[in-house]
């Protein structure tokens, strides 16, 4: 039976000893706020004979007082494997609540990807194909944050951590077959990096497919509104649209009215309009940033060189196969946009990708006739 530890000196004691691995997951609500809320930490543990003896699961409660002390000690760890699948949510968690992310980690669902499983595969589908077990699926949509938890969702909670070092062991052993355990190492890594290091996007107007349509002056109106939105969420933890939507924030910067009263007559438009923030939001607006002159200009994705695109994906696309990955794995569509368009190998196609890719992709970027 797993085992419920509401207490921060038994889950010490429980760790006494360290073990060489963990499997490691969450249950986490992020429906109103900015940051998600830690509600259920899972940990998997071998029992003392090693991976034969009978597997002891622990189900701790963030919510009770000390606890996340505790637990951000064995999550920084280095000398404990962190076995998760997924996790990129689950480190912002552990990151915000506890204040430290797990390190080093050992992701299934990248695993499976460079080991050419699938990608993105899920963990209970990755579960099924590589044990024969099929998890039940009931409490996907629980609120964690209840309390006591109900005998199911604890019982659901432990089935996402049970098969986790039964994936692990067939995955490191394909990769080491493959030569890909530092593949997996240097993109672990990486994704443990960026979730610790938290660094907002400078430039979130990119990702706004509305914003190609911009001129260069409205771009810059667009940043000063969506960096402000992305301050004020953290620090209220409230979501980012609720907020401020991506449809208002777009018709202030392109058409931005001429004082308050045509900001608020714009907002009284709107029904989600933060009202409240008007004042501040006029500010903002009307505020330039001292940098917002080196902002890219989101109006290149119109006047790329799509017929280059498409022989950067072809040659992607037989660089994969070559190596046996599946689609995306090697290189999405938004990392060669950004190749394409800065001339510049963005840290995704860092390391063992642009190893693969340099020869094949650097001729098709130089200049042409």
């Amino acid at each position: 039976m797993p085992a419920l530890i509401t207490d921060p000196t038994a889950l010490q004691a429980r760790f006494a000893t360290r073990p060489a691995r963990i499997g490691l997951d969450t249950e986490f609500i992020r429906e109103r706020t900015y940051w998600p809320q830690l509600a259920l930490v899972q940990i998997a543990l071998e029992g003392p004979a090693g991976p034969d003896d009978e597997l002891e699961i622990l189900l701790i409660d963030p919510l009770a007082p000390g606890i996340t002390e505790v637990l951000a000690g064995l999550l920084a760890d280095t000398a404990i494997l962190k076995v998760m699948h997924s996790p990129s949510e689950d480190l912002i968690a552990f990151r915000h609540t506890c204040g430290t992310v797990p390190t080093p980690l050992f992701d299934t669902q990248l695993a499976a990807a460079l080991s050419g499983i699938g990608s993105g595969i899920g963990y209970q589908k990755l579960v099924e194909q590589v044990t024969g077990v099929v998890l039940a699926k009931g409490e996907t949509r629980s609120d964690w944050l209840r309390r006591p938890l109900s005998a199911a969702q604890l019982e659901y909670a432990a089935d996402d951590v049970r098969h986790l070092f039964e994936l692990h062991d067939a995955l490191d052993h394909r990769l080491g077959e493959l030569g890909r355990r530092e593949w997996l190492a240097e993109d672990a890594a990486r994704t443990v990096e960026q979730a610790a290091g938290d660094t907002p996007d400078p430039w979130p107007h990119l990702s706004m497919r509305s914003a190609r349509f911009l001129d260069l002056d409205a771009q810059r109106r667009l940043v000063r509104l969506l960096r402000w939105r992305e301050d004020h969420a953290r620090r209220s933890d409230r979501p980012k649209t609720w907020i401020l939507d991506n449809e208002l924030a777009h018709a202030l910067a392109r058409n931005p009215p001429i004082d308050l009263a045509g900001l608020q007559r714009e907002f009284d438009a709107h029904p989600k309009a933060p009202r409240k923030l008007a004042e501040t939001v006029w500010d903002v607006l009307n505020t330039p940033l001292e940098d917002e002159s080196e902002a890219p200009d989101a109006g290149l994705a119109e006047r790329r060189d799509r017929n280059r695109l498409k022989k950067m994906q072809a040659a992607v696309a037989e660089c994969s196969a070559e190596l046996g990955l599946p689609d995306g794995v090697l290189a999405s569509r938004r990392w060669l946009e950004a190749l394409l368009d800065h001339g510049t190998w963005p840290d995704a196609l860092s390391g063992w990708r642009r190893t693969a890719l340099e020869p094949r992709l650097t001729p098709l970027l130089a200049p042409q006739d």
